[in-house]
């Protein structure tokens, strides 16, 4: 947490770009190392480097570039899957999740580098990633201590209503306090709106990475992060985040 607060805090780009683009990587090892089988080891590593330039697709939206580097790694990997197709019957399926990965990680994480370049970019994704974090600690605790209700078991057994309650509770608490401490310019409708949107938003980024660890039998992503699993597990809530965040500050604050 004090290298993220001080990556967010000082780092200008392109620096902090391509720490972006080293954890998008990461983020895709890990996402390809659970959904894709061990003898897919080229594409998983080629497709982790590959899809860790999308972070740049929506900061570049504008120009053809990004779009040109999507077409081009769609086609380098559909030749690549054509003439390594291994099984056939699962090939397609294999070829879906290195895109799955390409949306879900790089294009969504590439929202950070968007908030950066807005007016107070940096307290945008302060902003963001006290309320998911709040939440995260906030439903924690109430759920333990009070949770009896289960939220979705089919998908994550431990998540409780009550829980779900008090961190929503949280993130709202934690936009405001963000108001208070070091962002004026917000209107309490906005800090209502934020907090209400992380709300639900962080914990459905967390509930889909659940899904996508029980779809293929695993408990954490990886073991990077003693404790607490791998990267992408500290990440699955803030990936739906931040480009509500975004949208919502250029939207809607200009």
């Amino acid at each position: 947490m004090p290298l993220l607060a001080l990556l967010v805090a000082f780092a200008p780009q392109p620096w902090f770009g391509l720490v972006v683009m080293g954890v998008s990587g990461w983020g895709l090892l890990e996402f390809y190392a659970i959904s894709l089988p061990a003898q897919r080891r080229l594409e998983r590593g080629l497709a982790a480097i590959g899809g860790s330039f999308l972070v740049w697709l929506p900061q570049w939206q504008q120009s053809g570039l990004p779009w040109a580097g999507l077409t081009l790694l769609f086609m380098v990997f559909a030749v690549l899957f054509l003439f390594r197709f291994e099984d056939l019957p699962s090939v397609i399926d294999h070829l879906a999740l290195v895109l799955l990965g390409f949306l879900y990680i790089p294009l969504m994480l590439g929202h950070l580098n968007l908030l950066l370049e807005l007016s107070e970019g940096r307290k945008w994704i302060f902003l963001t990633l006290l309320a998911v974090m709040v939440n995260d600690s906030a439903a924690y605790f109430v759920g333990v201590t009070w949770g009896r209700n289960r939220l979705y078991p089919a998908i994550s057994p431990k998540k409780s209503w009550e829980g779900a309650v008090g961190g929503m509770i949280g993130s709202l608490a934690a936009v405001f306090g963000v108001k208070l401490l070091f962002f004026p310019i917000l209107a309490p409708i906005d800090c209502l709106s934020l907090g209400l949107l992380l709300g639900v938003l962080g914990p459905l980024g967390d509930l889909f990475e659940s899904m996508i660890k029980r779809g293929f039998g695993v408990k954490d992503s990886g073991s990077a992060i003693p404790g607490h699993g791998g990267l992408l597990d500290r990440l699955d809530s803030l990936l739906f985040s931040f480009p509500a965040v975004y949208y919502y500050a250029w939207s809607v604050l200009g």
